[in-house]
């Protein structure tokens, strides 16, 4: 292992790198709750700003994965599409394999200018975590509590309200539900076998209630849905602490553009749709198992600089005063301070480690488990 990559293992730098995540992260979180006095006045200048605010947050564990890690992310598309990615609203539908498919998603709207503005159907619980959860709250984020008939209006008036978004954005969505576990597609297919559906291989079921939903509040604004299948090279078993430390990964991400006006307006056909498109991006999975590729043309999006940029900003923002800090605290040679040195650091590396293991598989959401099994749709 070379010295920058010893460097790049240790915990230090991972602490260094949170505190400079979470630091800036509740600066921008203040700022943007300033920016509640614009909402009244000039909702489409809020919109704008907080995209960019957002931006300042999201796009610094882009920059783990993009320059921290060095992880390549090849797209798989046909090369008619690629053009229109970034210039026009869309779906994106994810699989949800992997620890971190959530980040090889930003990537993605990273690559083509649209991180700042993009959108997912989240748990309600995330509205409240500082940094993130407060980010997603400014960008007009629809949350769900995973209860269709608690949530139903929710979703609907959420979606109704980015009818008029100032920007691109694209919405981003599981519809699985739960991230893909040996279990949950135990319990899934036989779901799917009491209602008489095809089984899948490498996918939970979709759930199309809030897919269908999404299509109808979004018509006439979104122009296409992009359906995206993720996958690693090797066999690789990539993970949020392996991106922190270092590890560079092997992404192929495979985008089909399917225009709106292909997907029926009837939510029982549109159900339908769906569950087609996921026995289709099973036969990609299954392809990519055996041939190691997906179809169309292979092509490596450029980086864009300003996720690295912002982050070296914030780093010389903020770490010479946490140096000076500590400079004082050990020099003060006081044992109390030392004391309260060591209990913060300790404190420091458990919420280090509690928020990484909320990315890992093995901890994951329990929806799609048993006490769901009959409420799969």
């Amino acid at each position: 292992m070379d010295i920058i990559g010893f460097l790049k293992s240790q915990f230090l730098c991972h602490l260094i790198i949170c505190y400079i995540f979470i630091v800036s992260g509740l600066i921008i979180n203040t700022i943007q709750l300033f920016t509640l006095v614009l909402w009244p006045v000039n909702k489409h200048l809020f919109r704008k700003i907080n995209c960019r605010l957002a931006y300042c947050i999201s796009s610094q564990l882009v920059m783990l994965l993009e320059w921290w890690s060095g992880t390549q992310c090849t797209l798989y598309t046909e090369l008619k599409d690629y053009g229109t990615y970034g210039k026009e609203n869309a779906i994106v539908i994810l699989n949800h394999n992997f620890e971190i498919d959530f980040l090889c998603g930003w990537n993605f709207c990273e690559r083509f200018g649209v991180l700042g503005s993009s959108k997912v159907l989240a748990k309600k619980e995330l509205s409240y975590v500082p940094v993130i959860g407060w980010m997603w709250y400014f960008l007009e984020i629809v949350f769900c509590s995973r209860k269709w008939e608690e949530d139903r209006e929710t979703v609907i008036k959420g979606l109704l309200n980015l009818r008029d978004y100032p920007e691109n954005f694209w919405f981003l969505i599981h519809c699985e539900g739960t991230r893909f576990t040996q279990q949950k597609h135990q319990i899934s297919m036989q779901v799917a076998e009491s209602k008489g559906l095809p089984k899948l291989k490498y996918h939970l079921l979709p759930r199309t209630k809030g897919f269908a939903v999404t299509v109808k509040c979004l018509r006439n604004v979104v122009a296409a849905v992009y359906d995206s299948t993720l996958n690693f090279r090797n066999n690789e078993n990539p993970t949020l602490l392996g991106v922190l430390s270092g590890k560079k990964y092997h992404a192929d991400l495979y985008v089909r553009r399917i225009p709106l006006e292909e997907i029926p307006e009837d939510e029982e056909q549109c159900s339908r749709w769906l569950h087609k498109l996921y026995q289709e991006k099973d036969a990609f999975q299954e392809g990519y198992y055996r041939t190691g590729t997906y179809p169309g043309t292979p092509i490596v999006p450029p980086r864009r600089p300003w996720s690295l940029l912002i982050w070296l900003f914030w780093a010389v923002l903020l770490l010479y005063p946490l140096f000076q800090l500590v400079v004082n605290m050990i020099s003060s040679g006081s044992s109390l301070t030392l004391a309260s040195f060591a209990l913060v650091i300790f404190v420091a590396s458990v919420g280090v480690r509690r928020m990484i293991s909320v990315t890992e598989i093995n901890k994951g959401s329990t929806y799609g488990n048993n006490d769901s099994k009959q409420k799969q749709k």
